[in-house]
C-alpha cells in the first residue's frame, strides 16, 4: 500500500505543474482535461477554479472521513460539500493547489480521487440500504466491495476507450441502476440460493441503452472474473478514435446482440483461464424478500425514516436540495453521531443515509437537520451540478430546480401526488433523467429567430429488473415556462387524486392536452 501511495503522489506533483500551466493558459482545456479526468479533478467553467470527486467506495462512508471532508471543508472556505448521483462527494470552487494538497492528504487517510473521472472504472455503485432492507435478496455489498479494491488496485494500468461503471443492486427495485451501467449485478434468490443476475453495455446520455441480461445467473465467488472479462472486451474493441462512440452500449450496436455476447464469452473463458479471481467472504445470510418492495423514494408520512430489517432500528433520510450539504449541517450530523455506531452511506440520488439508529435517535437527527432536509418526493429531487461549475454544462440544472419548489410553495401547491424529477444541465444524463418519471435536460432552441434556454422534456422512464425503459421525450419547453408547468401538473394529479405515473397511464391524452402549450413549436 505505501508503494501504491507513493506511485499516487508522484503523479500528483506532475498534475501540478500541469494545473498551473492550466490556469496560464500554457496547455489548452481539452489537454488539460486528458489529464485531471483520471485524477478526480475538473476545471469548472471559467478556467480559474477547480473540483475534486472524493470516491466514497461503493458510497460506504466511514466516520473517519466524513470528519476528514469536513476538515477540507473548513481549512478550504467552502460554504457547502456536494453528495454526487454516482455516491462520491464533490468540493467546488478551488484553486489548483489547494487541489492537489487535498489528493495529498486523503491519500495518508486512505480516501482516494484517482480514476473519479476520465477513462477509467469510476465509484463502483451499492444500493444504500445494501444489508438493512426487508426486500433485498441478500446483501451484495462484500462482493462490491471486493469490486471496488479489485479496480482500485489496478487504476493505474487501465488503457480504456472511456469511462466504465459497474453497479450492485440489492433487489428488484435496482436502487444502484445495474440496469443502466456497463456491468451490473443484481442480488437473486434461485431455488433458495443467492445468485447474481447480470446485466451488460447499459447506459444513458447520446444514444443509451438498457442493459442486456447475461443468459446465465452467476455464482457469488465469480464476479471479479466477469469484472475483467468486462473490462477487456471493452478494451479489445471499444472505439478508441471516436470519443462520442466508444462507451461499451455501442459494441452490441455495431456487432450485434448476439455476436457481442460470443465475444464476451471468449474474453471470460481466457479470464478463467488465466487467473484466479474466486471471491472468499464470509457468508452472509440469506434473506427471504417481503411480499411489497421498498419504494426507494420516501413518501411524506414517512418522515424520511426507513424501518430496517433489524428490529427496531430505522435509516434517516437526509436530502438536501440539489445535494448542495451545507458545511454547518455536515458539522451537526457528525456531532450528534459522535458517541454511536456510525453506518452512512451515500445514494445515487443525492442523499445521505444515517443507517441502525432507534426510532428516538433517527427523530432527533432529522429534527436536528429540519432546515436544510428534503422530505417530499419533489423537495427530494435529482439535479446534477450543472451551469456554472460544469464546463460541458449548457443550463443552470440546480437554478431550475429551486425554482420549482419556489414556485410551488408560493403557490401553496399540494405537491404529495407529484413525483420527483431528475435535471440534468445537458443531455450528458448525469442525473437519470433518461430513466426518470419526469425528467429535464438543458439545452438550446431557437425562438422567433433568437437562441432560448430550454430543457427537453422526458416522461414516464423506469428502473428495476424487467421493468428498465426510458421515459419518452415530449419536446423542449422554455426554461421560464417550467416551474408554470409544474404548478399545472401538480394540480391536474391532485383533482384526479392519483400519482403521476398511474395518471399518466389512464389520462395519457389529458396528459399530453396539459403539457402541449409548453412545448415549443
Amino acid at each position: 500500500m505505501n508503494d501504491y501511495n507513493k506511485k499516487l503522489k508522484e503523479e500528483i506533483a506532475k498534475f501540478r505543474e500541469a494545473g498551473h500551466k492550466f490556469v496560464n493558459k500554457e496547455i489548452t482545456t481539452a489537454d488539460f482535461k486528458g489529464k485531471s479526468g483520471g485524477m478526480g479533478v475538473y476545471a469548472q467553467k471559467g478556467g480559474q477554479a477547480f473540483m475534486i470527486r472524493l470516491r466514497i467506495p461503493c458510497g460506504i462512508l466511514s466516520f473517519a472521513h466524513m470528519k476528514l471532508i469536513h476538515k477540507f471543508a473548513l481549512q478550504y472556505g467552502l460554504q457547502r460539500i456536494h453528495l454526487t448521483t454516482r455516491q462520491a462527494i464533490q468540493l467546488h470552487d478551488l484553486d489548483i493547489d489547494s487541489v492537489c494538497d487535498i489528493m495529498e492528504t486523503a491519500i495518508d487517510h486512505g480516501l482516494y480521487t484517482r480514476g473519479g473521472g476520465g477513462n477509467f472504472p469510476r465509484n463502483v455503485a451499492l444500493s444504500p440500504l445494501s444489508g438493512v432492507d426487508k426486500a433485498e435478496a441478500f446483501d451484495p455489498t462484500p462482493y462490491a466491495l471486493e469490486v471496488n479494491r479489485y479496480v482500485m488496485e489496478r487504476i493505474m494500468e487501465y488503457h480504456l476507450p472511456r469511462k466504465l461503471k459497474i453497479a450492485f443492486s440489492n433487489n428488484e427495485a435496482d436502487t444502484a441502476n445495474c440496469t443502466i451501467n456497463d456491468l451490473g449485478f443484481l442480488s437473486v434468490l434461485h431455488q433458495g440460493k443467492p445468485f447474481f443476475k447480470m446485466f451488460l453495455a447499459g447506459g444513458l446520455g447520446n444514444n443509451p441503452a438498457v442493459a442486456l441480461p447475461y443468459d446465465e445467473l452467476i455464482p457469488l465467488d465469480q464476479v471479479l472474473y466477469h469484472v475483467e472479462a468486462v473490462a477487456r472486451i471493452f478494451a479489445a474493441e471499444g472505439d478508441y478514435q471516436n470519443k462520442g462512440k466508444a462507451r461499451l452500449r455501442y459494441i452490441p450496436k455495431r456487432m450485434g446482440e448476439e455476436a457481442f455476447m460470443e465475444c464476451y464469452k471468449k474474453h471470460l473463458a481466457q479470464v478463467k483461464e488465466s487467473m484466479e479471481l474466486n471471491i472468499n467472504v464470509d457468508a452472509e445470510e440469506i434473506w427471504e424478500p417481503s411480499d411489497q418492495m421498498q419504494s426507494f423514494y420516501i413518501h411524506t408520512d414517512s418522515g424520511n425514516l426507513i424501518a430496517q430489517k433489524q428490529e427496531g432500528f430505522f435509516t434517516a433520510v437526509i436530502h438536501p436540495q440539489c445535494g448542495q450539504l451545507p458545511v454547518k449541517a455536515l458539522e451537526n450530523i457528525i456531532a450528534f453521531l459522535m458517541d454511536k455506531q456510525q453506518d452512512i452511506r451515500l445514494t445515487m440520488t443525492e442523499s445521505m443515509y444515517i443507517r441502525n439508529l432507534t426510532r428516538e435517535e433517527g427523530e432527533k437527527l432529522l429534527a436536528i437537520l429540519e432546515e436544510v432536509n428534503q422530505v417530499t418526493p419533489i423537495g427530494m429531487s435529482i439535479s446534477c451540478v450543472g451551469v456554472p461549475t460544469c464546463q460541458i454544462g449548457v443550463l443552470e440544472s440546480q437554478t431550475l430546480l429551486k425554482e420549482i419548489n419556489r414556485v410551488l410553495m408560493e403557490n401553496k401547491i399540494k405537491t404529495d401526488y407529484l413525483p420527483g424529477v431528475s435535471i440534468s444541465g445537458c443531455f450528458n444524463s448525469c442525473s437519470r433523467h433518461q430513466i426518470s418519471e419526469i425528467g429535464f435536460a438543458g439545452c438550446k432552441k431557437r425562438i422567433s429567430n433568437a437562441p432560448a434556454d430550454a430543457f427537453e422534456l422526458h416522461i414516464g422512464g423506469a428502473a428495476g429488473n424487467n421493468n428498465t425503459h426510458l421515459g419518452k421525450c415530449m419536446g423542449a419547453v422554455k426554461k421560464e415556462d417550467i416551474p408554470d408547468f409544474m404548478v399545472k401538473l401538480s394540480q391536474a394529479l391532485n383533482a384526479k387524486g392519483m400519482y403521476f405515473m398511474d395518471y399518466l397511464k389512464e389520462y395519457g391524452e389529458e396528459f399530453e392536452d396539459l403539457t402541449k402549450p409548453f412545448l415549443i413549436p
